[in-house]
């Protein structure tokens, strides 16, 4: 089994940051590989189908990004998915607009939703981080707190949106865990 958990904040007026980029791609998985609509569980949504002959769950915290810990931790007991099966999908404010980088452990680099998962299950589970940019880079400066609570500009919106299609298009490599090849075809 994989479990695949899009990080972000729940919430209509959340919808669209930077800091949903995670719930974003998880919502295209859903839609593009005909995956059931979301259902609440506990502290969390979650659509679970076969797929390519494995059981993958996709799942978006409830818990908002500093909790998302427990969701994972909820997720994982339920369905008794080992962390080396857990995908987690976040943003990276170290990272340009879009750009992808897949990695398994690590540091948690200052990521409130990975410092919750770091702490409750450890580290040893697979990240997928999308680029957001770091306000440093804008002038004026925006503090971080409102950046990553911000919308997308339009030109940041449609990077964003070329880099959800890639790994929408890879979706099924994701599922096997071939990350290499996913990161050698974007």
């Amino acid at each position: 089994m994989i479990l695949i958990v899009g990080l972000g904040n729940i919430g209509t007026e959340y919808s669209n940051t930077r800091h949903n980029v995670g719930f974003m791609t998880v919502d295209k998985f859903q839609t593009e590989y005909d995956f059931p609509e979301f259902k609440q569980k506990n502290n969390y949504l979650f659509s679970k189908k076969k797929f390519d002959n494995t059981d993958v769950i996709l799942a978006k915290p409830t818990t908002y990004m500093n909790l998302s810990g427990e969701a994972v931790l909820s997720l994982s007991s339920m369905y008794k998915v080992k962390p080396d099966d857990i995908i987690v999908i976040h943003d990276d404010l170290d990272l340009e607009t879009g750009r992808i980088k897949i990695k398994q452990g690590g540091s948690n680099g200052g990521h409130n939703g990975l410092k919750s998962i770091d702490k409750i299950i450890g580290t040893n589970y697979h990240r997928i981080r999308i680029g957001i940019d770091h306000p440093r880079h804008f002038t004026p400066i925006i503090d971080v707190a409102s950046y990553v609570l911000g919308k997308f500009s339009t030109e940041q919106k449609d990077v964003i949106s070329k880099s959800i299609n890639l790994l929408s298009d890879n979706f099924p490599l994701i599922v096997q865990k071939n990350f290499n090849k996913i990161l050698n075809s974007i």
